[in-house]
């Protein structure tokens, strides 16, 4: 009866194969613990429990309500009008990969803010950074919409990236915020909050 054999340089190759397999298993448990440690921490610190708070540019503590948090679950744009919202959902994106659609809904925002004579420089980051074909951090907007920005860009107005910003905020809209909502970052942080309400 024909067994099989295999030459001990074979087993070897086949055990190294085998470990590989087994390390990059462990690489990725350790980069999703790696996340969830980050965002535990993260979202410790918007907890209004601990004393410090969050300090904010103007140097006062915000602390974190239940009642703010449930109004994240409102819309996207109550979400993204909270400066904690936006840090909580920004760690979100961080995990699907896609946190350049706030990135560059950001971006816009201040961009809208911008003085005039800044408009060319600071249309030209925007557009580099997320815009253009090969942009690090590309947004996902169809063809024309690339071309047509691209030309506004060119020739910057304060609303240059009008378009673009409303297709990533309709994107983020239907897609990304509907699973923040059910995600654990969310409801553990909301849970959180009214299981140890502020005194």
């Amino acid at each position: 009866m024909p067994g099989f054999f295999f030459s001990h340089n074979n087993m070897t190759e086949l055990n190294g194969k085998e470990d590989c397999k087994r390390a990059e298993g462990k690489a990725h448990k350790k980069k999703q613990k790696a996340f969830g440690a980050d965002l535990k921490s993260y979202l410790k610190c918007m907890v209004p429990h601990i004393e410090s708070g969050i300090k904010t540019s103007n140097s006062r503590n915000v602390m974190l309500s239940a009642e703010e948090v449930i109004q994240w679950s409102q819309s996207l744009e109550k979400l993204l009008a909270s400066q904690s919202g936006q840090g909580v959902f920004r760690e979100f994106l961080k995990s699907e990969f896609s946190e350049e659609n706030i990135e560059f809904w950001l971006a816009c925002e201040d961009y809208k803010k911008t003085k005039s004579d800044h408009l060319h420089g600071k249309a030209e980051r925007i557009y580099e950074e997320f815009v253009q074909s090969d942009a690090i951090k590309q947004i996902n907007i169809d063809y024309q919409m690339r071309e047509a920005t691209a030309k506004k860009a060119q020739d910057p107005t304060h609303t240059s990236f009008d378009e673009a910003q409303k297709t990533v905020y309709i994107l983020m809209e239907r897609d990304s915020y509907p699973r923040f909502l059910k995600s654990k970052s969310y409801l553990s942080l909301l849970n959180q909050l009214q299981t140890n309400p502020s005194k």
